[in-house]
């Protein structure tokens, strides 16, 4: 994992009635919450994400069921499984992000610190490493 991508464990706070996870800003959630949303009913062999966002940082719930990530922060490519809703996937803007391999059952709850805004996406994967790279050599000079 880098700095960019990283797996989050979330305290479990159980009792005889069962189980609750409670998510604050700033201290669960490495930030300030603008927009939930959430994926689900996801046909076998659907990709969804293929995209990087110039702005926004998420975190990835899977409150049910499963599916797979597969991230790319411009140099390292990694796969994550997610399931179980006791951790979270916290991708840094400027990540590249697929996720599939989505059990029937499952509802992938998205954190995110931004609103919407189909500007800050890059759909095309090539452009991304593109502007990761250029990115990289203006930190380096």
């Amino acid at each position: 994992m880098t700095e960019k991508v990283k797996l989050l464990d979330f305290k479990i706070n159980c009792s005889e009635e069962g189980f609750l996870i409670a998510l604050e800003n700033n201290k669960e959630i490495p930030f300030e919450l603008k927009r939930v949303f959430y994926i689900y009913g996801t046909k076998k062999g659907v990709v969804r994400g293929k995209h990087a966002n110039k702005f926004s940082r998420f975190v990835l719930i899977p409150v049910s069921g499963s599916c797979k990530v597969k991230t790319h922060d411009g140099n390292n490519e990694e796969i994550f499984i997610l399931n179980t809703p006791t951790k979270g996937l916290y991708l840094n803007k400027m990540v590249w992000k697929e996720m599939y391999d989505f059990s029937p059952d499952c509802v992938l709850l998205v954190l995110t610190d931004q609103y919407y805004s189909s500007e800050e996406y890059i759909k095309s994967f090539d452009e991304f490493l593109k502007i990761v790279k250029k990115i990289d050599t203006q930190i380096l000079k």
